[in-house]
């Protein structure tokens, strides 16, 4: 298993080999070596203070881990007490091959397997887990949800595309957050239709006067404040159930 949380991000990455056994922390700068069982990726993971739990992030196609939205909604879980893990879904040359980006099969894969290796990692293979999917993302966080089962706490969608996991909804367990802007009319009918086939405890929440990209101002806080109200309120309650 490979944990590297540095300082420096440069050399972490100029290093070829990376000691299996060393784990470093560094409150300012945390970024991670994921060693899956074909690849390894990046992310970015971040552990305040007596976490409530932890969020693993699933980006949409074409974005990454430093999606401004993504991050920008982190920081507001991580200021309320969650842990956040934002990582690559596929490498810089996998991310060339535009088919990848929407593989949900192998996207889906890589979000399960990452998620079974930070259960392994002491540092928070405590803490319950929700997921936050945006857009293509949303899908194989429920893909994923769906085969993890009780192992994932909480979920949540922003503008996302929970339909391309429509034939295993009724298998998710963890109470569901989908958000759209209410001017996202397209989504808003590809959410209902998942809403209406989603067996577990959900909630479908239009902004209103918002977009796909929820760019119009204050629009992106409401996002990461009933997100962070959300994960809150289901990540506690499973650590009080334990």
């Amino acid at each position: 298993m490979i944990l590297v949380l540095g300082h420096s991000v440069l050399a972490n990455r100029q290093s070829n080999k990376i000691n299996s056994n060393r784990m470093i922390l560094d409150e300012q700068d945390t970024l991670v070596h994921i060693a899956l069982k074909d690849v390894v990726l990046e992310g970015s993971l971040k552990i305040p203070s007596n976490a409530t739990g932890l969020v693993i992030f699933s980006h949409g196609s074409g974005s990454s881990r430093k999606s401004p939205r993504n991050n920008y909604v982190a920081n507001t879980l991580q200021q309320m007490g969650m842990a956040t893990l934002l990582f690559d879904l596929l490498t810089e040359m996998e991310d060339r091959i535009y088919e990848n980006r929407f593989d949900m099969d192998k996207l889906t894969q890589r979000l399960i397997e990452t998620t079974q290796w930070i259960q392994r990692q002491k540092l928070a293979q405590e803490l319950p887990i929700g997921y936050f999917g945006a857009s293509t993302g949303a899908a194989s966080a429920l893909r994923a949800a769906a085969f993890l089962g009780s192992g994932i706490k909480a979920v949540v969608s922003r503008g996302g595309r929970p339909d391309l996991a429509l034939n295993e909804l009724d298998r998710v367990k963890a109470p569901t957050l989908l958000i759209v802007g209410s001017w996202d009319t397209d989504v808003i009918k590809l959410n209902q239709k998942a809403y209406d086939a989603l067996a577990c405890i959900k909630e479908l929440d239009i902004i209103p006067n918002a977009g796909h990209l929820f760019e119009e101002p204050g629009k992106l806080r409401e996002v990461a404040e009933i997100s962070a109200n959300w994960f809150l309120k289901w990540l506690e309650k499973s650590r009080k159930n334990v």
